[in-house]
């Protein structure tokens, strides 16, 4: 990117399309978030967060998490799938799972059921805020929130009856359609809102073997589901439903480095979920109110791809090799908390206070059938039990301190057909210290001190050493600081945060000597990193008709130490982690044309980044446009939209080996991120 490009976007505004909703006017309602124990404007949330409502997800008609992820400070995603189903923030996060047991360092919530090792389940129809957790969240998320955590939550059902269709098609053989119907199903007492969305698309690669457009096509079906049950004036029932019907191709990776694929055996990347979750909210008096909430989710996931990405007329003697992933998942938790209420404070009616109890099984089967290695059957079992709790301190009108604490007991069992029998134990802690001091109500200054984790796990490689088959508890320590301030009478909003951190006992990938000159990859705790950098939004109503909205990040995420027992191989050591852009940015307008046109238009960018911790290929630095044209007449409208509106290519995952059977020397291979997309949506609201 251009160093005019960076500093137009720096100079106009470092601000955030968070959600023309986050902080508003007073003719607009503020955001609320739930990353507290308690929901809170996003102003008043003293940590570094990005909110983005449905306005920006229909503004360029987004289907999928990874059409919006772009917009948030410090954020990548990473595919080498249909869709960009891994996540990192500020520099820390997995790319990519094969047949190794996944742990994410990213959370992935939906209605509040853990999806953390399943990030193709983010579809976007019904759903009413994204928000984006940065830094460890160690009180209240636990294991998976070393980095973050992304929790989405859907529409939820009012008092009054809601009615919203939509349809739309676009480029690439793309349409969509879904209705969401949502009101009083028993006045006063019994609420519900109900969606179904279909998302077909034919993809972006072409397959010139087998005479095709659709290997990497999108068939997406999506349906939710929330009774709000109004028991008593203090007891409150929601229970949430998501089925997921996903039937997507995988053909993205070619020999030349183009969207024409050659491969004979295009891949697979399906999903079929059900899940739920049971949620309660008791007030028992004045003084305490009670929360539980009770998931239960089970996916059967396949994931399967033509490893050398040609066929036999391209060469006749390539060896022809597929690998079929096949998973299935089943995962329940149960959540107890306590909170205090007005009349519930203790010391000295001085400190709100929470606790609670969690605890979360985990089961994964995988099925691989590999034409490299076999087949390969494993199970792996974990289960988490924690107890948490969170005082919030007023010393004075103004300062507030904040103490939390999480202890998590964490077991896991794995056994494959390899005749591997592991089993993981280990105790957990992490928390967070923080000062709040709001200076006026128009300025809120606050520091924290916070401890996250991210439990151990297993090498499911039967070459390695024993000392070799299980890695430890990685921890992270992160001091972060920033300021939420309002100005211009509330008509602009500014949040810049700073942090530092620092990883230890980093799970990296990392290599073994195994006799006979060779050596295997393995995951250890190899390295010792730091990562720190700047994070800021805005969001300022320049007049009745113009809205200007942006962000801008800058991170140094390096690796201090990189223990890689193979001299021979490459040391990224000194060196930026993988998906770790230096710089990102957004930047846009909405505009108010007349009385029923409203024309947005954006531009988000990144530095290059390295595709891996195993080698020095990277994405190049890029810039992409959308834009969008809506017209609003009663209940219905109609948007015309674009994303990448010049085209722009960039990548989402990257390889360096050798995969060309007609030559034997390594070369970087890309994925492609979404060419120009130009789409028109209807819809219409009751």
């Amino acid at each position: 990117m251009k160093v005019k490009t960076l500093a137009i976007a720096v100079t106009t505004a470092m601000s955030s399309p968070v959600a023309l909703a986050e902080v508003t006017p007073a003719d607009l309602p503020s955001m609320i978030v739930s990353a507290d124990f308690r929901p809170n404007d996003a102003h008043d949330t003293p940590i570094s967060l990005t909110t983005i409502d449905q306005d920006t997800i229909e503004s360029r008609g987004a289907q999928h998490i990874e059409d919006v992820l772009n917009l948030a400070p410090n954020v990548n995603v990473s595919s080498g799938a249909s869709r960009g189903q891994f996540f990192q923030i500020r520099g820390i996060g997995e790319r990519s799972q094969f047949s190794a047991p996944l742990n994410p360092s990213v959370g992935l919530l939906i209605d509040g059921i853990d999806f953390s090792r399943t990030g193709g389940a983010a579809t976007l129809f019904d759903i009413d805020k994204i928000e984006i957790l940065r830094g460890p969240q160690g009180t209240k998320f636990g294991t998976n929130a070393l980095a973050g955590v992304i929790n989405m939550q859907s529409t939820e059902p009012t008092n009054d009856f809601d009615l919203h269709f939509e349809t739309g098609i676009a480029e690439y053989n793309t349409r969509n359609v879904g209705l969401a119907v949502g009101g009083p199903l028993i006045d006063n007492t019994l609420l519900g809102r109900f969606s179904i969305y279909s998302h077909q698309s034919d993809g972006y690669m072409e397959n010139d073997f087998l005479d095709k457009d659709d290997t990497q096509n999108q068939d997406e079906v999506t349906a939710r589901g929330h009774l709000k049950w109004l028991a008593t004036d203090n007891l409150t029932v929601d229970l949430n439903f998501l089925h997921l019907s996903i039937d997507n191709g995988y053909d993205a990776f070619t020999l030349d480095n183009s969207r024409n694929s050659i491969s004979d055996q295009p891949g697979k990347d399906t999903q079929n979920t059900n899940a739920l979750s049971l949620k309660t909210d008791y007030r028992a008096n004045s003084k305490v109110q009670l929360q539980s909430n009770l998931t239960y989710v089970k996916s059967d996931v396949t994931y399967s791809y033509d490893g050398d990405w040609a066929n036999p007329a391209y060469d006749p003697g390539v060896f022809s090799a597929t690998e079929d992933f096949n998973r299935k998942r089943e995962n329940y938790s149960v959540e107890l908390k306590a909170l205090s209420n007005e009349d519930g404070r203790i010391f000295n009616d001085s400190t709100d206070w929470a606790v609670g109890a969690y605890f979360l099984s985990q089961d994964e089967d995988l099925h691989l059938v590999s034409d490299y290695t076999g087949q390969l059957k494993n199970e792996y079992e974990t289960k988490n039990t924690a107890l948490f709790g969170q005082l919030d301190t007023h010393i004075t009108d103004k300062l507030t301190l904040i103490s939390g604490l999480r202890v998590e007991h964490f077991e896991a069992d794995y056994e494959d057909t390899n005749a591997l029998d592991l089993h993981l134990s280990d105790n957990l802690f992490g928390g967070k210290l923080g000062l709040n001091y709001e200076i006026n109500s128009d300025h809120m200054v606050y520091s924290s001190l916070s401890r996250g984790y991210k439990s151990g796990g297993v090498n499911n490689n039967d070459n390695l050493p024993t000392n070799k088959l299980k890695f430890d508890t990685e921890y992270m320590w992160s001091l972060e600081t920033g300021l939420k301030s309002y100005w211009l009478e509330g008509d602009l909003i500014t949040n810049i945060s700073a942090f530092y951190s620092l990883r230890r006992d980093a799970q990296v990938k990392s290599s073994v000597f195994v006799g006979g000159g060779k050596f295997e990859d393995s995951i250890a705790n190899a390295a010792r990193g730091r990562n720190m950098g700047v994070e800021a939004d805005a969001d300022w109503q320049v007049n009745d008709r113009v809205r200007v909205f942006g962000s801008l990040s800058l991170l140094r995420a390096v690796f201090d130490e990189y223990d890689n027992p193979d001299l021979g191989s490459y040391n990224p050591e000194g060196r930026q982690m993988a998906h770790a852009p230096k710089y990102q940015f957004s930047l846009g307008s909405a505009i108010k044309l007349a009385a029923n046109w409203t024309f947005r238009a954006d531009m988000e960018g990144k530095d290059e980044f390295y595709f891996s911790n195993s080698h020095d290929s990277k994405s190049g630095s890029y810039v992409i446009y959308n834009a969008s044209l809506q017209y609003h007449v009663e209940n219905w409208k109609v948007t015309l939209w674009g994303r990448n509106l010049f085209d722009k290519d960039y990548y989402t995952r990257g390889f360096y080996f050798a995969n060309d059977p007609k030559d034997s020397s390594k070369h970087t291979y890309t994925q492609y991120g979404d060419p120009r997309v130009v789409g028109l949506t209807l819809s219409y609201d009751y």
